[in-house]
C-alpha cells in the first residue's frame, strides 16, 4: 500500500522549494492518482493525460536512440506543465507559472521524482503478487452427431389418402 502521506508531504515540499508551481501531481504510470496538492479539480484527466504523455514520449526517446524517458517538459501561453519519470511505477507531473526559473524547477522536481519513485517502487515491492486463481476446467462438450432421420411417409401409387383407399 502506497503511504499517500507521505507522497503528498514531497509535493507539497517541492510547492514550497518552487513557489511558482502551482499545482503538483504524482500518478501511476497507467494513470491512477496516487497524491495531489493542487487546487485542479481534474487530477484525474491531468494523470490520464500525464500517462499518455509518458507513453509517447517513452516511445520517443527509445525511437530516437536517446534511452529511457526521463523527463518532457511543456511550455505553454500560461505556464508549463512537467513531466518526470519517478521510478518504475509512477510519474510526476508539475504545474508552473510561465515565469518561473526552469533550471530551479527541473532541480528540484528531479529531486522530488526520485523520492517519489523510491517510495511507489519499494510498496510495490513490498506488495505481495495477487493469487492468480486459474479457471476451472470446462468439461469437454459432448459429441453431437448428425441429427436422427426423421421418417418421411412414402404415398403409394393409387392411395388418395392417409388409409390408402377410396
Amino acid at each position: 500500500m502506497i503511504a499517500e502521506a507521505e507522497l503528498l508531504g514531497e509535493l507539497r515540499r517541492l510547492r514550497s522549494r518552487v513557489p511558482q508551481v502551482t499545482g503538483v501531481l504524482a500518478a501511476s504510470v497507467d494513470g491512477l492518482v496516487l497524491a495531489q496538492d493542487a487546487a485542479e479539480s481534474e487530477a484525474e484527466a491531468v494523470a490520464a493525460l500525464t500517462a499518455a504523455a509518458l507513453g509517447v514520449g517513452s516511445r520517443l526517446t527509445e525511437t530516437t536512440g536517446q534511452g529511457r524517458f526521463r523527463e518532457l517538459l511543456v511550455r505553454g501561453a500560461d505556464g508549463y506543465v512537467a513531466t518526470y519519470a519517478a521510478g518504475a511505477h509512477a510519474v510526476l507531473t508539475v504545474l508552473a507559472e510561465p515565469r518561473v526559473n526552469v533550471g530551479r524547477l527541473h532541480l528540484e522536481a528531479r529531486r522530488s521524482s526520485t523520492v517519489i519513485g523510491e517510495l511507489v517502487d519499494a510498496s510495490a515491492a513490498a506488495t505481495p503478487p495477487a493469487r492468480v486463481v486459474p479457471p476451472r476446467p470446462v468439461s469437454p462438450p459432448v459429441p453431437v452427431g448428425p441429427p436422427a432421420p426423421v421418417p418421411i411417409p412414402v404415398r403409394r401409387p393409387g392411395a388418395s389418402g392417409p388409409r390408402g383407399g377410396t
